[in-house]
């Protein structure tokens, strides 16, 4: 069964329009993956390429390190889409390929930057938690700032919610490198 809704960018409602050419003129410059399926609600989508932007573009975090946590989440999630496209961006901002390798097979990873590790000790617990405990919070809040870990978790959240459009509608991963499936429970996800 194919779950993945088609867009026919040509019979666009009047909603639909102005949430496409909002998405096209932007940073994005282009609808693709989990916001074409936003698309088929235009309100949702509205709101959600919104806060979007803010999470990727936005935020206090530098991208680095907003990057980290994208591919944290793409990992716990086993988002390939979000995968493909992430992982050339976040080396590219600077996080090295062995860290991204170590995230895409789930594995912990000693960072020789304090605020990586802080980033990345935040994101793996938050996913894996439910919650983080208080010392990788003060950590987080000592190195990064109180709105720095606000929007950690926005961005943690965003890309959730992205990674749960792409699994539940069968979005194709992206041109970049492939997202190696993992047989662990998640009590293995990120360990030695």
């Amino acid at each position: 069964m194919n779950r993945h809704p088609k867009l026919d960018e040509g019979a666009l409602s009047a909603d639909q329009k102005v949430i496409h050419d909002d998405i096209v003129n932007g940073p994005r410059g282009a609808v693709v993956g989990p916001l074409r399926v936003w698309l088929q609600s235009p309100g949702l989508a509205k709101q959600a390429q919104a806060l979007g932007q803010y999470a990727r573009y936005d935020s206090v975090l530098p991208q680095v390190l907003s990057e980290l946590a994208i591919l944290v989440t793409a990992r716990y999630w086993s988002s390939g889409f979000e995968w493909s496209h992430h992982a050339p961006i976040a080396i590219e901002a600077g996080l090295s390929r062995d860290a991204v390798d170590a995230i895409s097979k789930a594995k912990r990873y000693a960072f020789g930057d304090a605020e990586m590790q802080a980033v990345f000790d935040f994101a793996v617990e938050l996913h894996l938690l439910k919650n983080v405990s208080d010392v990788t919070y003060d950590k987080a809040l000592t190195l990064l700032g109180q709105q720095a870990c606000v929007d950690l978790v926005g961005i943690c959240g965003y890309y959730t919610l992205i990674s749960m459009t792409i699994n539940v509608f069968d979005v194709p991963d992206g041109e970049g490198p492939n997202l190696p499936a993992l047989d662990l429970g998640l009590s293995r996800y990120f360990s030695v």
